[in-house]
């Protein structure tokens, strides 16, 4: 069998199609070295042009232009500068420019992708100032953390920007809403009716696991019938049940959540599961957000974008100072979960937080520390308070918001919090 090949065959581009020489009589997939150059050209950027020797064309010279004008070895300047020569990055200095930048990485990257390069974006080239005009916030693919640069931003946007502002949150925290309101319900609801142990239950209502451990003290060994061997039983004295449903409240909830520049995420999730719990009749939910003062925003649980707006990013901590406060609200010890969201970092007198966490607890409050509430992975934190608080009988880890309605739930039931494998030793 035969086929028809080039004498000399001449370069390929990333397609497989020759750039010169014969025609072939079929079209041969590209070379397994074509291919790899193609990908360490992607990878390493224009400097990496002349080293391999393969020159982008179509869609990825488009990727890596949008690439680059992020990452380059310029990206260092202000938007819109260039160098001399060789490698350079900028997006140009108006928000139109921008504008099409982010329709392109729209068009080339999947969404997760393109939410990380905005937030590159934002840090590297010093692009927070283009979030304050409108034509920009209507192009940016919104996110949790573009949600923290607008609350940080906020009270510099002039009135054309305020709405469109708004209106980008509103998405993100309506989007947050639906992916957790059900589950949180559902799990806080039964964690409340367990919660809430009755002695004499309805048959559909007993708790079989508890009510045979709690008998064990009656077990008796039968004889058989008619030849068969002994078998024992549990006599149920005292049968334990699940309470039903009820219309008063059962458990106070206070989320002392820390509004510093670093836990801006922390701070859009705990406003989002923070109106979720208000919305449950069994529970009496408290948000108090704090720098180095106290801001008690529970009035504004039913809009949480209301509630965002109204938190401030930024400033200092003074966790002490948040604690005094949420301990002051506090009337049914026994029946109140605090929980501390912070990355500990305290600006205040940590002998007197301590002292505050300590008695707290003594009191029978169910006290929760979660270092971050989000999913950006390990999170910075003081670790010499973290253990301090863990030596006190709460530890302190990273709760993931798919991990929280859980996390909520033991407090609830006051059994074992489900705190994630402990992160290696800074």
């Amino acid at each position: 069998m035969t086929t028809t090949t080039r004498a000399h065959p001449g370069p390929t581009d990333p397609t497989g199609e020759t750039m010169d020489g014969p025609t072939t009589t079929a079209q041969a997939p590209p070379a397994p070295d074509a291919e790899r150059l193609r990908r360490w050209r992607m990878v390493l950027g224009a400097d990496a042009a002349e080293s391999t020797g393969h020159t982008l064309t179509g869609r990825d010279a488009a990727m890596d232009a949008a690439l680059n004008a992020l990452y380059g070895g310029g990206a260092g300047k202000k938007p819109g500068d260039r160098g001399s020569g060789g490698r350079s990055a900028g997006l140009g200095a108006s928000a139109p420019s921008v504008a099409r930048w982010l329709g392109d990485i729209r068009t080339y990257f999947p969404a997760s992708v393109v939410q990380v390069m905005q937030r590159d974006a934002i840090d590297r080239l010093g692009l927070a100032a283009l979030l304050l005009e409108p034509e920009m916030l209507e192009a940016v693919e919104p996110d949790v953390h573009l949600v923290g640069t607008l609350l940080s931003l906020h009270k510099a946007m002039p009135d054309t920007t305020r709405e469109t502002a708004r209106a980008v949150v509103r998405k993100v925290v309506e989007d947050l809403e639906k992916r957790w309101e059900s589950r949180t319900r559902t799990t806080l609801s039964g964690a409340l009716d367990r919660s809430a142990r009755t002695s004499r239950p309805s048959h559909r209502d007993i708790d079989w696991d508890r009510t045979v451990r709690a008998n064990l003290k009656n077990y008796l060994t039968l004889p058989g019938r008619d030849g068969a061997p002994a078998r024992g039983t549990v006599v149920p004295e005292r049968l334990v049940g699940h309470g039903r449903a009820a219309r008063s409240v059962r458990k106070d909830v206070v989320l002392c959540v820390d509004q510093s520049g670093s836990m801006a995420a922390s701070v859009v999730y705990a406003s989002v599961f923070g109106a979720v719990l208000a919305s449950l009749r069994t529970l009496s939910t408290r948000l108090v957000v704090f720098d180095t003062a106290v801001v008690d925003l529970t009035d504004q649980l039913d809009d949480p974008v209301d509630l965002l707006f109204g938190a401030r990013l930024g400033g200092g901590t003074d966790i002490n100072r948040a604690l005094a406060y949420c301990q002051s609200r506090i009337t049914r010890p026994a029946d109140t979960v605090v929980v501390l969201i912070s990355d500990l970092h305290e600006g205040g007198i940590r002998g007197e937080m301590l002292k505050r966490v300590a008695a707290m607890k003594a009191s029978g409050v169910q006290f929760v520390t979660l270092l971050a509430l989000s999913d950006e992975g390990a999170p910075a934190y003081d670790h010499e308070h973290a253990a301090a608080l863990g030596a006190l009988g709460a530890p302190a880890f990273a709760c993931t918001p798919d991990l929280f309605p859980d996390v909520m739930a033991a407090a609830i039931e006051k059994r074992p919090l489900p705190v994630p494998d402990k992160e290696p030793p800074p």
